[in-house]
């Protein structure tokens, strides 16, 4: 029976890409880069995806993929690479004070608080979570909240998932279920720690073979059903 549930954030409960916009888009102002055009946001956003997917497979370290991915799209257009450091931390910074809920996220929150523990599962940044946790309101739905820059491993790994379980105080598999929008890394770490999977797949995207999980949802409030 399912007792603890693991929320993944950013594109789960938060509006990720709403976030990321306004707070590039804050940095490009306060660093005075000038204007960020639509179509090099697409291109940071494809780099970054690169960089997050390299340290899923644990190919990169975290560093590398918060200051390489800024650097890597500052010298494809011929901005100051000196700044990539503080540019990064204010762009966590900004991140941490936008937060928008998902359709449904924070209403199928609070129905399933009471009924079961619930705990956030993040790879995001520390200073960024944090900040948009608190700013939402979510630490007191939480009973804790788990960021792998923390824990010292990243999702998927068996790691992050064996920390939690050791902090929850349960390592009954079938009492856990998480719920994400990544295939490669709520997903696939849920598949790996053995415990139950929602992908959360609101544009109707393609399966994965290679990334199986137990239920797919379009809606957060369908996860009410599931559980």
């Amino acid at each position: 029976m399912i007792k603890y549930v693991l929320w993944d954030i950013d594109g789960t409960l938060l509006n990720f890409h709403l976030a990321e916009e306004n707070a590039i888009r804050a940095c490009f102002d306060q660093y005075g880069l000038g204007d960020l055009s639509d179509d090099r946001l697409g291109v940071y956003r494809k780099i970054n995806n690169k960089y997050w997917k390299a340290l899923e497979r644990g190919e990169i370290t975290r560093i590398e993929v918060l200051e390489g991915r800024f650097r890597e799209f500052f010298e494809k257009y011929g901005y100051n690479t000196e700044i990539v450091s503080d540019f990064n931390i204010s762009f966590q910074e900004n991140l941490g004070k936008t937060y928008v809920f998902n359709d449904k996220a924070y209403e199928t929150l609070s129905k399933l608080s009471g009924k079961y523990k619930q705990y956030a599962a993040t790879n995001g940044s520390a200073i960024a979570q944090e900040g948009k946790l608190k700013g939402a309101g979510l630490d007191t739905i939480f009973e804790d909240v788990f960021i792998s820059e923390k824990i010292g491993f990243e999702k998927p790994s068996k790691e992050f998932f064996d920390y939690i379980f050791d902090t929850v105080g349960s390592r009954e598999k079938s009492e856990y279920v998480i719920i994400g929008d990544s295939l490669t890394s709520d997903i696939r770490g849920g598949r790996n720690a053995g415990i139950k999977t929602i992908w959360f797949n609101p544009d109707r995207l393609e399966k994965d073979k290679d990334n199986d999980f137990d239920y797919e949802v379009d809606s957060l409030e369908q996860v009410l059903d599931i559980l």
